[in-house]
């Protein structure tokens, strides 16, 4: 796995107008946007790769959005340009700050060798790539601007295989190690604003996320979720409103949850780590994760749930090395208290490596350093 990074001035050309139609407004007819596209070089994977997973930290004020889109090259030769997002920062309440566009991912596109996941292209098994480029469409009402400002585009490649069988990790760096990262549980939204996907039981990503923002001081003032109401952890619910992907139908899109940290003034991507002492140097460096897991109930000691795919993060490890989580869904139970869970090392490793390859969320200031990255650099 390894992750590529451009930051700060992007190099923007003029582009073709774009018009378009956005299905998810009533109504709506063809609309002209001005346009002007960056676009990667290519990169050439060190490995046979699977999965390619961009991530973008942008700005979009009013009347505009961002296009992303990505290809790779297999054996059959380059695929299509593939979209990724139509990405807008505003939420996606019509009342409470829509967008000149509905943040979208795209279904049913037609790939040979692959499929699009929403936030990810997966290839097939027997059809991996060998290169990749992104690219990124920034579209404006007008000629002249205002335009979307990008300060980072991430990539991560992978082809992850782990074993059942496999040893999980020892533990490292961490042993003892808890940041204070505050609590918010996912049930407490259960059955609210239900047009948000059924609310708080699949709020998992947004709340992890605004756990992250809270602990850096980036989390949404009083004012900007006084449109909430009287609900509890009102900047979770802020959180979903902007990160609800339509198409997904859903709030944990990786890189929109990313984006969003962006917005807010962190330095956010999705990437994927190789172990557990890989979490651990964030820990000790004093970073907390998101991670991504799933598992059935027995499979993990002390959840008291099972889960096809479900967001957490990790804050710490015991001095024995097992791992310190707030874990969102709080054994399902409505209440912060019942956040933080500890669970065993290796049952932890498995299920997070094994089902989903160490899939990451990384949200940080700019001027917290991170760990030094392994020589594979799969963060930056």
């Amino acid at each position: 796995m390894t992750l590529t990074v451009w930051e700060d001035e992007l190099d923007w050309l003029p582009a073709e107008p774009v018009e378009h139609t956005d299905a998810w407004v009533e109504g709506a007819g063809p609309v002209r946007w001005s346009a002007r596209r960056w676009e990667s070089p290519v990169v050439d994977s060190t490995f046979e790769a699977l999965e390619l997973v961009p991530s973008w930290n942008a700005q979009t004020p009013a009347g505009t959005w961002l296009l992303v889109e990505g290809r790779v090259l297999q054996a059959s030769g380059w695929s299509p340009w593939l979209t990724f997002a139509r990405w807008t920062d505003a939420g996606v309440d019509p009342d409470h700050g829509g967008g000149a566009m509905v943040r979208t991912t795209v279904k049913d596109q037609p790939v040979e060798g692959g499929r699009m996941a929403h936030d990810a292209f997966v290839a097939d098994p027997a059809s991996p790539f060998s290169a990749w480029q992104v690219r990124l469409t920034a579209l404006s009402e007008r000629d002249h601007g205002p335009w979307p400002t990008v300060s980072l585009v991430a990539a991560c490649v992978s082809a992850v295989t782990v074993g059942a069988d496999e040893p999980t990790s020892r533990p490292g760096v961490a042993r003892g190690v808890e940041i204070a990262v505050p609590p918010h549980s996912q049930r407490l939204h259960v059955d609210t604003f239900a047009h948000w996907d059924e609310g708080g039981q699949s709020w998992c990503s947004p709340t992890s996320t605004t756990m992250l923002l809270e602990h850096w001081g980036h989390a949404p003032t009083a004012d900007e979720t006084a449109w909430v109401g009287d609900r509890p952890d009102p900047a979770v619910v802020h959180a979903v409103s902007r990160v609800y992907d339509a198409a997904f139908a859903g709030a944990g899109n990786w890189a929109f949850n990313a984006a969003y940290a962006a917005t807010r003034g962190l330095r956010a991507y999705v990437t994927r780590l190789r172990d557990l002492t890989e979490v651990e140097a964030f820990v000790a460096a004093g970073v907390p994760v998101v991670v991504s897991v799933a598992f059935e109930p027995e499979q993990l000691d002390g959840a008291g749930y099972g889960t096809s795919g479900h967001l957490l993060t990790v804050v710490g490890f015991t001095p024995e090395g097992d791992v310190v989580s707030n874990d969102p869904n709080s054994h399902r139970i409505p209440s912060n208290d019942e956040v933080r869970t500890v669970y065993r090392r290796d049952q932890f490793e498995r299920v997070w490596l094994g089902t989903n390859g160490g899939m990451t969320y990384v949200m940080h200031p700019a001027d917290h350093p991170l760990p030094p990255p392994p020589a594979e650099a799969n963060w930056a």
